[in-house]
């Protein structure tokens, strides 16, 4: 197990144990393992959400990098799939978000890159670490001439939106009706700009919502954690479409015009079939975790696609897509991974692709997504010792329980429970036909979980 890095970056509270001094070391110790695989000074993008910790976090980065002589391209407030398109687009070395997504604000977190776009392997992130933790670290300054340079990158936001109006401009235009307005909830997070300026060139009628950050109020009660007011938003305004990113933007969630929520499942499901109607999907397969709706199971077996299910993570997802030559994959909750056009989630990517569909097709956002039943499914969380995660594995009564929950479900329902990649949490989820019956059972599991991991 890796000691700073998790499922996704570094993730901490901010200036307390994600401190100026342990960034500066990640970034040094960055700029470092990616200069031994270059024989140039490395050019490094840096982009960050909304949150109050963003300014602080991104001056301690800067300053590890010039210390050893990588330039850096200051991109300001960006969407994360945004910085994954740049550095592949400009040719970059790397690149760094700082966000902690989802999370509240006094989270917050760094995220590597690599020049292709995507998620730095476990193997770097583990060389990074062990030169984090040498004695070598204070050794690695560049001196005179070979001091980085930082200048500001801002302005390359529009090769982000004009990736958009390369793939959706003429289609969405040629279908745009009048009385198609959608609804934006951005959260107060990363997309909270380019978000709008997005859906103004392309033309889409919309009302927007939690759009003015403050530093603190990213992801509070809004986004794609928070649907409830977005729900409420869709439903008073009548309006067609709701959609919901999360703080950093690699997420989107959607609400149907009945205020019925869509989720990542469902958003594959109608991505997997349309891209197979237009001859588009790889290999006639999606890829999923095995966290996705049992009903995803059923909807594929239906309409004869091939569904590959990985380890919880996009990473997982986005390497069983490579290695196998998929382009459509993505997560429950709403991180979805079109191939064809970004290396990674895209929040703005996924609501435009619905958005396409459904002008296309001029069917209400519900009929489009009823073509998948989804089973009932608890998602809970157990608070646990942090050294402790692990040790459910070895734990007899809870894999009796665990064992029992399962042989009572037969072939109509799942259980999982995973630890964490971020914080002291095991996560359960219970899947079954009757929802009082899930309820029951994952409380009864996460007591138990947490008695015996405390």
């Amino acid at each position: 197990m890796r000691k700073y890095f998790g499922t996704d970056g570094i993730r901490r509270i901010a200036n307390t144990e994600l401190t100026p001094k342990l960034v500066y070391k990640v970034a040094k110790a960055g700029a470092y393992v990616l200069a031994k695989h270059s024989d140039h000074a490395p050019t490094i993008l840096i982009g960050r959400d909304t949150r109050l910790s963003g300014t602080l976090i991104e001056s301690a980065m800067t300053a590890g990098f010039l210390s050893y002589g990588a330039n850096v391209k200051l991109l300001g407030v960006m969407p994360t799939p945004a910085v994954a398109y740049l550095t592949k687009k400009l040719k970059a070395d790397a690149s760094v978000v700082i966000s902690a997504s989802h999370n509240t604000f006094e989270f917050n977190g760094v995220k590597y890159f690599s020049n292709k776009g995507m998620k730095i392997s476990d193997d770097i992130e583990k060389e990074i670490e062990e030169i984090m933790d040498s004695e070598r670290i204070d050794e690695l300054n560049a001196v005179h001439n070979k001091i980085g340079v930082s200048e500001d990158g801002t302005y390359l936001k529009d090769e982000y939106i004009f990736l958009f109006r390369k793939i959706f401009e003429d289609n969405i235009e040629k279908h745009m009706k009048k009385d198609f307005i959608v609804g934006l909830d951005v959260a107060n997070g990363a997309t909270y700009k380019v978000a709008e300026e997005i859906y103004k060139k392309l033309g889409i009628n919309y009302k927007i919502i939690n759009n003015n950050p403050n530093g603190i109020n990213i992801n509070e009660n809004c986004g794609s954690t928070h649907l409830e007011e977005l729900k409420k938003f869709v439903i008073d305004n009548k309006l067609s479409l709701g959609i919901a990113y999360d703080g950093d933007g690699d997420r989107c969630l959607a609400i149907d015009e009945k205020g019925n929520e869509i989720d990542g499942d469902m958003l594959l499901a109608v991505f997997s079939k349309y891209l197979k109607e237009k001859g588009k999907l790889n290999k006639n397969t999606l890829v999923a975790t095995i966290m996705s709706n049992l009903g995803l199971n059923k909807f594929a077996d239906e309409n004869k696609l091939n569904l590959k299910q990985t380890k919880v993570g996009d990473r997982y997802v986005l390497e069983e897509m490579l290695k196998n030559g998929y382009n459509l994959g993505g997560e429950q909750s709403g991180h979805i991974i079109m191939l064809d056009y970004n290396p990674t989630g895209d929040g703005i990517l996924t609501s435009l692709m619905l958005i396409q569909i459904l002008l296309e097709k001029n069917i209400p956002t519900s009929k489009l997504c009823d073509i998948i039943k989804t089973y009932p499914q608890v998602l809970i969380n157990a608070k646990v010792d942090s050294s402790k995660k692990n040790e459910y594995e070895n734990d007899e009564d809870i894999k009796n329980m665990v064992k029992k929950v399962k042989e009572g479900f037969s072939n109509e329902g799942r259980v999982i429970i995973r630890p964490s990649g971020t914080e002291p949490l095991i996560r359960i989820m219970i899947e079954g036909k009757d929802i009082n019956t899930i309820n029951k059972k994952a409380k009864d599991l996460k007591e138990l979980i947490e008695k015996k991991l405390n």
